[in-house]
């Protein structure tokens, strides 16, 4: 897997805007994301550094802002598919052991949907992270290492109803949550997906319970017509004796 400077993550992509061919028989809506894929820099940017798709770009923001991961890190990533997270996170970590001189870190993956294998990372694809079971694999899977970060891109299919909608992203992310508190070692981070709503100024007060310090982040990569916005959580205070 190629990784490029951190200037050329920067850079600006130039493209002439491009309207999608063969369009007959697609809905308007499907027409609608074609041209935004076509014009999106993220999405240029993403071929050529070899991101599985876009969305890397918001974790990279995140973690050159704020560095949640390093070398030597235990990461689970929630919601995976079709992979760019988890791609940073074994770079960042040296689960890939790109670098011999860092210390290695590992990199556990979850998704409802199966997704192809990636360099350094333990990949559990048509698994429902929700599930008991599930959350049994991923321990398994840890071998008993405390995580220092807990990614979560996790989002419900919409149903088109808003309130239920956000009901169940939050659900979500209290799922995540209460994971990442029985598996983190103290110091580690925090980080899940939401959509705007009511219920997340209580699910960042039940965060500050846990951890030091929660702040809302809107990734300058994430798409300014959509809701999504990501909650961090950093360093995890640890269970109270």
């Amino acid at each position: 897997m190629t990784f490029f400077s951190r200037s050329l993550t920067n850079s600006a992509v130039s493209l002439h805007k491009q309207v999608p061919k063969n369009l007959k028989g697609k809905s308007k809506s499907s027409q609608e994301w074609l041209t935004r894929q076509l014009n999106d820099p993220y999405v240029e940017k993403a071929k050529i550094m070899n991101y599985r798709c876009r969305s890397a770009f918001k974790l990279l923001e995140i973690d050159e802002k704020y560095k949640i991961l390093k070398p030597g890190d235990v990461v689970l990533d929630c919601g995976a598919a079709p992979g760019s997270w988890s791609q940073i996170a074994a770079h960042r970590s040296n689960a890939d052991a790109n670098r011999e001189e860092k210390p290695k870190g590992q990199v556990v993956s979850i998704d409802l949907l199966h997704f192809a294998p990636i360099p350094g990372v333990k990949v559990f694809g048509g698994m429902d992270f929700s599930k008991n079971e599930s959350q049994e694999k991923l321990k398994e899977a840890l071998g008993g290492r405390p995580v220092n970060c807990v990614l979560s891109d996790m989002a419900p299919n919409s149903t088109g109803v808003r309130v239920l909608d956000q009901e169940q992203i939050t659900n979500l992310c209290y799922s995540v949550l209460r994971f990442a508190i029985l598996m983190s070692t103290e110091g580690a981070h925090l980080v899940v997906k939401f959509w705007d709503n009511a219920e997340i100024q209580n699910l960042e007060k039940d965060m500050l319970k846990f951890y030091d310090n929660v702040r809302r982040i809107k990734p300058k990569s994430s798409r300014s017509d959509s809701a999504e916005c990501f909650l961090l959580a950093r360093n995890f205070k640890g269970l109270l004796k």
